[in-house]
């Protein structure tokens, strides 16, 4: 596929995803849930792939749908709607299902599908300019792109009720504070800084991190039992790899693992 809305790369285990739609807020259309979807199907078919950072191009991150795009769809909203969730759906379930950390560089403000997406990365870092808000009952619509799966297990329910009910906008410190973003820097130094942590975590042991992801997924919703059985089957299937045995072998041996991600 050529790509429009955003730029993909890969580069020493990293693959880049970066909105690139900076004259219209990097709003999501049709389009770039299609990208989407197709490079979270290229970073999870790759083992070349064990890190992922998403970021934008741009003074904002995303400002949610295309609400132009949208409403000039005349009687056919609703199916264009179905299509543009459905394909934006499938790019955060595949990047969450797959073994490689997703680091969100959040970039500016992130408001309505901007917000959800932000939400659904595995390790977050904002710009000191960034900015946080849902927006979507502003605009008389319902949350989609994973807000309501993500952000209640972030900040909590009554909080995560604010937030979407309200529509209160958050500072990065102020979402830093409520559990959603993990570290605020400076603008400048925000790609530094994500490319620092994708490189710790894709020199890491790939597939312990694709099981960790697994069980927190199912975290709130798995009966005990359920999920103590996901975590011996998980564990025991770590020795069937190479990273396990060989982060086994150097602990104690006192050496430092050189991981492979298989």
């Amino acid at each position: 596929m050529n790509f429009e809305t955003l730029t993909f790369d890969i580069a020493n285990n990293v693959a880049t995803i970066t909105l690139n739609r900076p004259d219209d807020a990097n709003a999501l259309d049709a389009r770039m849930a299609d990208e989407l979807f197709e490079v979270s199907v290229l970073c999870g078919s790759d083992p070349e792939v064990r890190a992922v950072i998403w970021t934008a191009n741009g003074k904002m991150f995303c400002a949610g749908g295309d609400l132009r795009d949208m409403h000039d769809q005349g009687d056919k909203k609703p199916a264009h709607l179905v299509r543009m969730a459905s394909k934006l759906h499938g790019a955060v379930i595949r990047l969450n299902h797959m073994d490689a950390p997703v680091v969100m560089a959040i970039n500016g403000t992130a408001a309505g599908g901007g917000f959800s997406m932000a939400l659904s990365g595995d390790y977050s870092i904002a710009s000191e300019k960034a900015k946080f808000i849902s927006a979507y009952t502003a605009s008389g619509l319902t949350p989609d792109g994973s807000s309501t799966y993500f952000l209640a297990k972030h900040v909590g329910l009554m909080r995560a009720k604010e937030l979407l009910l309200t529509n209160r906008l958050l500072t990065a410190q102020e979402a830093m504070d409520w559990g959603i973003v993990n570290r605020v820097v400076a603008p400048e130094e925000l790609m530094t800084e994500a490319n620092k942590m994708a490189a710790t975590f894709a020199a890491g042991p790939t597939k312990a991190y694709g099981g960790l992801k697994k069980l927190l997924l199912s975290a709130y919703d798995a009966p005990m039992e359920m999920q103590l059985e996901k975590e011996t089957q998980g564990i025991s299937g770590m020795m069937r790899t190479y990273d396990g045995p060989h982060g086994l072998e150097s602990f104690l041996n006192k050496k430092t693992p050189v991981f492979k991600g298989e």
